[in-house]
C-alpha cells in the first residue's frame, strides 16, 4: 500500500505511538520503509542560560530508549529517527526528506491551547507533502 510511511510518536503518550506503528506495519508494502520519528523540542535562547547543560542530549538519549523499547514491543521493522526542533516542522522536513507517501500521526483531546495556538497533527495535515492519516 504505502511505500515509505512516517511515524511521529511523542514520548509523553507511548501507548498511542504503539497503536499508529502497529496501524503502519499493516499498511506498509512489504518491502516498505517506517521511520519511528521523534521530535525533542528546542528551548528558546532565553531560556537554555537557566537549563542544566545536559538537558537536550539527556531528553534526546531518553527518546531513542523509549523508541527502541516500543520498536521491540511492537516487533516493527521501522528505523528510529530523533531530530531536534519544532515538531511539527520537523515532522513535515522528515516527510520531504525521506519522499514519505505517508504521515500517520495520532491526535489528542485538544485543549485550550489548540484553539489558540493549533496543535503539531493540524500543521502537518494541512502542509505534508503526501497523505497523512489522524489516528483519533
Amino acid at each position: 500500500m504505502y511505500r515509505k510511511i512516517i511515524v511521529p510518536v511523542d514520548i509523553a503518550e507511548v501507548e498511542r505511538g504503539e497503536t499508529i506503528l502497529r496501524r503502519a506495519e499493516q499498511m506498509a508494502d512489504a518491502d516498505g520503509d517506517i521511520i519511528l520519528l521523534n521530535v525533542v523540542e528546542d528551548l528558546p535562547s532565553y531560556l537554555a542560560i537557566d537549563v542544566p547543560v545536559g538537558l537536550i542530549e539527556g531528553a534526546l538519549k531518553e527518546a531513542r530508549q523509549i523508541l527502541t523499547a516500543l520498536k521491540a514491543r511492537c516487533e516493527s521493522r521501522a528505523r528510529i529517527e530523533i531530530r531536534t526542533g519544532h515538531a511539527a516542522r520537523e515532522i513535515l522536513a522528515a516527510a520531504e526528506e525521506h519522499a514519505a507517501d505517508l504521515v500517520l500521526v495520532a491526535s489528542h483531546r485538544p485543549d485550550l491551547s489548540n484553539y489558540i495556538f493549533g496543535s503539531t497533527a493540524d500543521r502537518v495535515v494541512r502542509h505534508a507533502p503526501c497523505s497523512v492519516l489522524v489516528d483519533r
